[in-house]
């Protein structure tokens, strides 16, 4: 039974696991979309959603727990500046998951994840 297992762990260890999701929200925040495999996408849109929630606060204590998960100055002020004042009368779903088809080498299913209009 997988009750209360929410986690995806994507066949990694917990620090290369952490690391791979900042890596892709770090480029999902820079570039404002990222293609990546589906079940990498939806992990990462989870992490991704909290960020937001963070930004739309605002206040110093979200920004000190949003350079927690991604340590870069730059990126955090990016997303509190432009990223969370776009989604202030929305509760959530900021982000979503197109399916982009199959990958070539391997058929692995593909996906953008970018921000919602």
């Amino acid at each position: 039974m997988r009750h209360l297992n929410r986690l995806n762990k994507l066949g990694l260890p917990a620090d290369q696991r952490k690391a791979m999701l900042r890596s892709i929200v770090r480029g999902l925040i820079i570039n404002e979309s990222v293609k990546t495999t589906c079940v990498r996408a939806k992990a990462t849109q989870r992490v991704a959603e909290q960020l937001v929630s963070y930004a739309k606060r605002g206040d110093l204590h979200a920004r000190r727990l949003a350079l927690k998960v991604l340590p870069e100055a730059a990126v955090v002020a990016k997303l509190f500046s432009e990223i969370g004042p776009r989604y202030t009368d929305r509760n959530g779903g900021f982000t979503q998951v197109i399916r982009a088809g199959m990958r070539r080498g391997d058929s692995a299913e593909m996906a953008i994840l970018r921000w919602t209009e």
